[in-house]
């Protein structure tokens, strides 16, 4: 019998227990899957705290993104076959030894990708792909602020945004994790704890700031993130680790310099078939050149994930978690 971690109810990391499930047979345009790794994200957490409004209510089977071998296809699905390598970065089902997905959500993986480093990007590194491709376009000579530069998608973003040509300063909140940031592709991070972000900015761009401000920690940034933009700059809002950011008044965008504000979520990015496959083609492209180096720093078997969760929560992790079925 196949496994999965199932939630009955909201709480801590005690409330994902390893159960028994069976996946069922794929129906018409879908696909049967045996993972063969498992990422974890901030956007798991969310939705076993409630945080999130979980998908399709109780019991719910979490995790975001996944890379394995496809088992069998249902009727229609003429482009995958069994042993094929996808990954997909869906909103939950991914904490399970075998599921039954829609096909159109998976992409092939290409050789020269493994599928742990396919398991550990889909979602991080296409939340790098529409940040700054889409979201806000990136170009040589662009100055960025991205906070929480030690996560996953800081990690992915900073090498990327290099690649680019922009001038890249992250946030972090030791010497450990400022060291992993600048090894990243960061050229200034700037240690939270000890120096106000804000000024530090102000001093390493000479008092012109950033052109957009990446944020996912939410409350405990904002509105000092605004302060870090330059006049029409744009701050994009995509978490909120440390909580949601406060109501506010637009009245206060005109105040900080006429900017702009978004709140962006990958899967209204990649709703589309053909925006889900171009984004997983850039992501590819930038990993097989070498511009762009996906790390692995934490493994967990995935009937542990109750401590993965924890770690993660206590920022005892940095970059990118993998959990292995």
């Amino acid at each position: 019998m196949s496994k999965a971690i199932r939630i009955h109810a909201h709480g801590g990391p005690e409330v994902l227990t390893y159960e028994d499930a069976d996946p069922g047979q794929p129906g018409a345009g879908q696909i049967l899957i045996r993972h063969t790794a498992i990422g974890l994200n901030f956007i798991d957490v969310y939705h076993r705290s409630g945080l999130y409004p979980p998908p399709g209510g109780f019991p719910l089977v979490p995790g975001g993104e996944a890379a394995g071998v496809v088992l069998g296809v249902g009727k229609g699905v003429e482009w995958l076959k069994p042993g094929d390598r996808i990954a997909y970065a869906v909103t939950t089902g991914a904490y399970a030894q075998e599921r039954v997905i829609d096909a159109s959500r998976v992409v092939k993986v290409p050789d020269g990708i493994s599928d742990e480093q396919a398991a550990a990007m889909m979602l991080k590194g296409m939340t790098a792909e529409y940040l700054l491709r889409r979201t806000f376009k990136v170009k040589a000579g662009d100055t960025i602020l991205f906070h929480a530069a030690a996560g996953g998608v800081g990690l992915i973003l900073g090498q990327w945004a290099r690649y680019l040509g922009a001038t890249v300063i992250g946030t972090a909140s030791s010497s450990d994790k400022i060291e992993l940031a600048k090894e990243h592709g960061f050229d200034h991070v700037i240690n939270y704890k000890e120096q106000d972000f804000v000024a530090g900015v102000a001093a390493i761009t000479d008092g012109r700031k950033c052109d957009v401000v990446y944020d996912s920690v939410g409350n405990d940034t904002f509105p000092a993130s605004l302060d870090c933009l330059r006049p029409l700059g744009m701050f994009v809002s995509f978490g909120q680790s440390s909580g949601p950011i406060p109501p506010f008044s637009m009245s206060l965008l005109a105040q900080k310099g006429s900017l702009f504000a978004t709140r962006p979520t990958l899967f209204v990015y990649n709703a589309k078939r053909e925006d889900l496959e171009a984004s997983a083609a850039a992501l590819f492209e930038v990993v097989l050149s070498g511009a762009v180096k996906i790390k692995i720093n934490q493994r967990y078997a995935l009937k542990d994930v109750g401590r993965a969760h924890s770690d993660l929560e206590g920022r005892r992790t940095t970059g990118t978690t993998i959990l292995i079925p």
